[in-house]
């Protein structure tokens, strides 16, 4: 099984114990269970910021305080962030999404052959053009 990159959102609903669609929790259980990285990008922490600041989250926690709580559960692991992959956001085959966070997250799926896991429209849709292994959350 490929490791799993959860985007923002995914990141969010996992913590904060909101539902997943039925396939992504599948996913996230068999990771678990058999070892499988359940990646974050360090993008996610400052879209976490940026979503906190601007009221568009509430969160259990401050926001570096639960981007840490994060980091600490078991079986979640940051995945890099290279210049290679900020450099690769900006070279996507086809039609990518227009937002750069987007793209990095994209690149960075692309990079460490994982499945990103979205409920993000854009995402999904590129991800449909066999670029990126999505999943829908």
């Amino acid at each position: 099984m490929p490791p799993l990159l959860l985007d923002t959102h995914a990141a969010v609903w996992f913590i904060e114990d909101i539902p997943l669609a039925r396939a992504a929790t599948d996913a996230i259980n068999a990771a678990s269970g058999n070892g499988t990285p359940l990646l974050v990008s360090p993008i996610t922490a400052f879209e976490i910021g940026q979503l906190a600041s601007r009221g568009r989250i509430d969160l259990s926690a401050a926001p570096h305080r639960w981007f840490a709580g994060l980091l600490a559960t078991p079986g979640i692991q940051l995945a890099e962030l290279s210049p290679e992959i900020l450099i690769a956001a900006s070279f996507l085959p086809g039609t990518p999404p227009r937002d750069p966070m987007d793209r990095i997250l994209l690149a960075t799926a692309r990079d460490l052959a994982a499945t990103l896991v979205t409920r993000d429209r854009a995402m999904l849709a590129y991800g449909e053009t066999g670029n990126v292994s999505v999943l829908g959350c």
